[in-house]
């Protein structure tokens, strides 16, 4: 394992084009260290928890509590028919108190709220806390809750998270590592991504030797606050959030317009139109995606008129719109 790219950068204009759309991991160091919350959070863990509920627009948030026992991991339980934590709704104060009366446990639950859009649940965050990505139309979350473990998965969009509060330690892997990261169900999931089924705090090599190998291909950094880490799109990623409060936010943009929908859905479909098919007609199937998606070029399209390409042509947002249309109808 090695360490990810670390670079100082103290403002936006350090995070250039080249950054943003980097193919390894990039930390910057000091990146929001300028931010307001960051400033209260290094003042004490109330300064914070009163700049947050202060900006609280009073919506319920989706938490998920785990037992002590669990040490802060995140899974499923033991034979897989549901997970090792329960789903809470709460007010978004109520849950920053709860982590801030847990201080005071030596073993407490661990409380979790992920994935919880920025501007809904904490309008006027962003008018003193935020990174400049206009162009890219990123979709800004936070994160908080006291030590947890989030299982290693991929994101579609590139992903900027700026550590608010507490320090993370962070381990990424290329997307080829998938086969030796032992990855669960597809369809089943503790919050809609697939995720490796690997303890990264005890990892059993006799149940699960090849993540030796994926583990000569990691990089792994630890994050403070103020700290930011850029993950490249489809990186599996294992977050541990290490002090009693910590808080992150992160921006998700796609370097592909929206309109062209989610990946994730067509690997579903074609597990159900194509992986049961007879080996032979797998491969013919395997020859078709590669000349018309994966190795798409001049040799697919240049024989035949450019009125009369249809989807071959680039696709725009209406051609989009019709073509999902055409499959709604067909999957019916």
């Amino acid at each position: 394992m090695k360490e990810i790219r670390c670079i100082q950068a103290r403002d936006n204009r350090e995070l250039t084009t080249e950054l943003q759309h980097s193919s390894e991991p990039v930390v910057l160091r000091d990146f929001v260290k300028h931010w307001p919350a960051v400033a209260a959070a290094q003042s004490s863990n109330l300064d914070l928890a009163e700049y947050l509920m202060k900006l609280d627009g009073g919506a319920a948030i989706t938490a998920m509590i785990a037992p002590a026992a669990e040490g802060g991991r995140l899974f499923y339980n033991e034979d897989f028919s549901g997970f090792n934590f329960q789903y809470k709704r709460m007010g978004l104060s109520d849950a920053i108190q709860q982590i801030i009366d847990y201080i005071a446990e030596p073993a407490p639950p661990t409380l979790y709220v992920g994935s919880t859009n920025v501007d809904h649940w904490l309008p006027g965050f962003r008018d003193d806390n935020d990174v400049a990505l206009h162009d890219l139309n990123p979709l800004a979350s936070i994160w908080l809750g006291n030590q947890s473990q989030v299982a290693a998965h991929f994101d579609f969009p590139s992903n900027l998270a700026c550590v608010v509060a507490g320090r993370r330690k962070v381990t990424l892997f290329p997307p080829e590592q998938i086969e030796n990261l032992y990855i669960g169900p597809l369809d089943f999931t503790p919050a809609g991504q697939p995720i490796s089924l690997i303890d990264f705090k005890q990892p059993d090599l006799v149940a699960h030797p090849r993540f030796e190998d994926a583990l000569a291909q990691a990089q792994s950094a630890e994050l403070t606050a103020g700290d930011a880490l850029i993950i490249p799109s489809m990186w599996w990623h294992h977050i541990e959030a290490l002090e009693e409060f910590n808080v992150l936010v992160n921006y998700w943009w796609r370097s592909s317009p929206d309109y062209l929908g989610a990946p994730l859905n067509a690997l579903q479909h074609a597990i159900l139109a194509l992986r049961d098919l007879p080996p032979e007609q797998r491969t013919a199937w395997q020859q078709l995606f590669n000349h018309y998606v994966f190795n798409n070029g001049s040799k697919t399209t240049d024989h035949i008129p450019m009125q009369a390409r249809g989807i071959l042509n680039p696709l725009e947002k209406n051609s989009a719109k019709d073509l999902k249309a055409f499959l709604r109808e067909n999957l019916q």
